[in-house]
């Protein structure tokens, strides 16, 4: 397609699963006009080279890149065999038997300009409470096993609060490819043998197919997993590694089948040498052990696995290997990486799916013309980067503040320095409960706040701000709505009842 717009007019995708077909669905949609596709999308894929497929959990904005695709929820439940999360439930991370909950919310309504969360920690200095849990309206509906969307009326305590997907992710994307190709994607099935590029500007021009066929593009989007074919092997786009604090380099996922209704959250155990994730679905359970095999072997973590899990495994094990860290440029040239390609971060707190959904949002917020004007590039490039930082950070403080005794993994992670960020907030939490948000932050204070006190890190004391009111009305007001929260929780249908019909 001859074209002197210098428009980009083709786009090709280099491979399938998750990160794939989300992007070809998204872009699909953003240029579909009246008369067709305005960009020809082309993604190519091989049938004999599989995917990872283990992102099975999110959290909430999955529900705005729904939307945004036309898909109805019902529709996405449905063809996803999807239940709801309404967070985290760590359980053992401190030591064993300890139980704390990262629920999607907030803990009460601002008072007098200051977040409720506040007033909690002027309670919990004066010793009157003991924990935020009974102020968090997911925590509580998590607890019981009960769900609902939240309501409309920010007066009512079953507002505060909002849920992601529990999901089987080769569903996702089988649902994604149908939407794709009902909105013209090309879907072009065969094994990418080769890179050109063009020899002057150093430009991919074309990946070439083991069948000999030359799938040529304008943009190219980097969906080839862990080895990076187009942003690495051949852009040398460069690796952070950051196992110096995320020492975890190896996983094996198995399903299993249920034994018990799916709950709302998804379940994070801490074990030995990492940590073991449950995430109950429709139809299944899915299962996974994320550890470092530098403190666990191979085979003895897979049996630790299984033996953990409540039912015999479905499958055989998908093993992972992997190296926690972000391409130095998720973008280079006209090779925009998506997913695995453009770095890993562990699924601790669901968020492979989020950053392919927000890499996907930046391309089309900055979609570039066939000059690929640096100034994008570099922008892009430092919103990327600071998006996996500050998520890095988020999960490296799991690691760092656990009290567990039981394995050099945990030790190591507890005595090494954390990234100076996440001391910065480490220490202003400590001081007053402070919570600074940075720019491109995932999580916002509540899940901070969540992770803190669940691990045992308190406030030295609140904001003077709250220290006008009496502290008898302060806890009187606490106990209400707690009880609000309590009471409207009660009157919610079980998880299970919401899901009923979907399968």
């Amino acid at each position: 397609m001859n074209d002197s717009s210098g428009a980009v007019r083709r786009i090709t995708i280099v491979g399938g699963g998750t990160a794939g077909w989300m992007a070809a669905a998204a872009l699909a949609r953003a240029f579909t006009r009246p008369s067709g596709l305005a960009v020809e999308i082309t993604l190519v894929e091989s049938d004999a080279i599989g995917t990872v497929g283990v992102g099975e959990a999110t959290i909430p904005p999955i529900r705005q890149f729904i939307r945004m695709l036309g898909l109805a929820e019902d529709d996405f439940i449905r063809s996803t065999a999807a239940t709801a999360k309404l967070g985290i439930a760590f359980k053992d991370w401190s030591s064993p038997g300890s139980d704390y909950f990262h629920g999607f919310g907030d803990y009460g309504p601002t008072v007098a300009g200051q977040p409720w969360r506040q007033y909690l920690f002027r309670l919990k200095t004066a010793g009157r409470i003991e924990g935020l849990e009974p102020w968090s309206a997911p925590t509580a509906m998590s607890r019981a096993g009960r769900f609902a969307p939240p309501v409309a009326d920010p007066r009512s305590v079953l507002s505060h609060y909002s849920y992601a997907f529990q999901f089987d992710a080769g569903l996702f994307a089988r649902r994604l490819r149908t939407l794709a190709e009902g909105l013209g994607v090309t879907r072009c099935e065969g094994r990418v043998v080769d890179v050109v590029q063009d020899p002057d500007k150093g430009l991919v021009a074309a990946v070439q197919l083991e069948d000999g066929r030359r799938v040529e593009a304008d943009l190219f989007i980097d969906c080839s997993g862990f080895r990076g074919l187009l942003i690495e092997q051949t852009m040398k786009a460069g690796y952070e590694d950051w196992s110096h604090w995320l020492p975890c380099d190896r996983a094996v996922a198995l399903p299993c089948a249920a034994t018990r209704p799916a709950e709302p959250f998804t379940t994070a155990r801490a074990r030995s040498a990492g940590w073991q994730w449950r995430i109950p679905l429709q139809h299944r359970v899915g299962n996974g052990y994320v550890y470092s095999s530098a403190h666990i072997e191979d085979q003895t973590a897979l049996d630790d696995l299984i033996g953990q899990m409540e039912s015999p495994p479905l499958a055989e094990p998908n093993r992972l290997r992997f190296v926690t860290g972000r391409r130095r440029e998720v973008w280079k040239g006209n090779v925009v990486s998506l997913g695995l390609a453009s770095g890993f971060l562990e699924p601790l707190e669901s968020t492979s799916i989020n950053l392919i959904q927000t890499g996907i949002g930046r391309l089309l917020e900055m979609f570039p013309d066939r000059s690929f004007d640096p100034v994008l590039v570099r922008e892009y490039n430092r919103r990327s980067a600071q998006e996996f930082e500050r998520i890095r950070d988020f999960i490296v403080l799991h690691y760092h503040l656990a009290q567990r005794k039981d394995g050099d993994l945990w030790r190591r992670c507890r005595e090494t320095t954390p990234p100076d960020s996440l001391l910065h907030k480490i220490e202003l939490f400590r001081a007053r409960g402070d919570i600074p948000l940075l720019e491109d932050e995932s999580f916002r204070e509540d899940s901070w706040t969540a992770v803190f006190t669940g691990l045992g890190v308190w406030p030295r004391q609140a904001t003077p701000l709250v220290g006008i009111d009496k502290l008898d009305d302060v806890e009187r007001q606490a106990a209400r709505f707690a009880d609000l929260i309590r009471q409207a929780v009660a009157s919610l249908p079980p998880h299970s009842e919401h899901f009923t019909g979907y399968a």
